[in-house]
């Protein structure tokens, strides 16, 4: 029995979001713990699993505020670094009227890009049924290493590996680069989750069903998963095709965290109902709890403090059904 169901590895940053204007009409930021690693774990802790998270944050009231904020949902911090020298990351979210986000990061370096090889906690991975990454710590070294070692372990260890590109254009030094570790990301993963832009800017297809293809003729991918935002998402496996619309929200008020709630949840269903070739039926079970959460959030502002329960979902559904 492993004694993690499930170990991240990646950023772990400040999020700060536009919450109001000040009198003098200044925009007024919150500060909310960002990253989409540990997001996955907040919503896989609020589903009773047993969760912990390798990374890097500066010594500083930031890194103090997000050592906090993963306590508090009962996420693992024994893999949390702490570098002496290089601040915390930050991220300046600017959210559109349509819910669409730009993101401007304060980077260069930022701490979690210092995650070295040396700062692996290796048993947490050894001990882990799932292991989850990204793609921001491959932007730049040492990082980039210290992932391609941890995945490393992953597989030696038999754990099923998840990972979700989450690409971040602004963070590459340039695209080539990020396609290049993207499709590492994807050589060595079990189950991938992918949005609708990232697929096309990927394979360059327009239909998605294409470029899903394209990337199961190259890796066969055991299972991938589709988030289209509004129009709902997709499953495919080497026999099926499966999609399920999306919970449409008239109370939308960010975006912020649904590909990382839609992910987790469905993480949550291989943890619950084991690893093994999915028919139908269950791939849409699959969907449609992972869809309904992911509407559930964001209706929320923030995302790892405040994911919905299990009993939340199910009356979301049964109420929507």
């Amino acid at each position: 029995m492993n004694t993690y169901d499930i170990t991240a590895l990646g950023e772990l940053l400040i999020d700060f979001t536009e919450n109001g204007t000040s009198p003098q009409g200044n925009p007024i930021l919150e500060a909310n713990p960002g990253g989409a690693p540990c997001n996955v774990l907040a919503m896989l802790g609020r589903l009773g699993h047993k969760t912990a998270f390798i990374g890097k944050i500066g010594k500083d009231m930031f890194g103090t505020q997000l050592e906090h904020a993963l306590k508090e949902v009962g996420i693992d911090t024994i893999g949390l670094k702490k570098d002496e020298k290089i601040h915390t990351t930050l991220a300046f979210v600017h959210t559109f009227e349509e819910g669409d986000r730009d993101f401007s990061f304060y980077r260069n370096p930022g701490a979690d890009m210092m995650l070295s090889e040396a700062d692996l906690e290796e048993e947490l991975i050894r001990n882990s049924t799932i292991f989850h990454y990204g793609s921001l710590s491959m932007t730049d070294e040492p990082a980039r290493s210290a992932t391609r070692k941890a995945i490393q372990i992953a597989e030696e260890a038999g754990a099923l590996l998840s990972f979700d590109p989450n690409l971040r254009e602004p963070l590459w030094n340039s695209l080539d680069e990020a396609k290049e570790q993207i499709l590492y990301g994807m050589e060595h993963c079990n189950v991938l989750k992918i949005s609708d832009n990232e697929i096309q800017w990927l394979t360059g297809c327009e239909d998605f069903d294409q470029g899903i293809g394209l990337l199961q003729e190259k890796f066969s991918i055991p299972l991938i998963l589709l988030s289209m935002g509004k129009d709902g998402s997709r499953a495919y496996t080497a026999r099926y095709r499966v999609e399920q619309p999306a919970f449409v929200q008239e109370h939308t008020i960010e975006t912020t965290g649904a590909g990382d709630t839609f992910g987790a949840c469905i993480l949550h269903y291989i943890l619950t109902h084991g690893w093994k070739e999915y028919d139908k039926e269950e791939l849409k079970d699959m969907l449609t709890f992972a869809n309904a959460a992911a509407s559930i959030i964001t209706t929320r502002k923030g995302a790892l403090r405040v994911m919905p329960s299990k009993e939340e979902i199910e009356v979301y559904i049964h109420k929507t059904e």
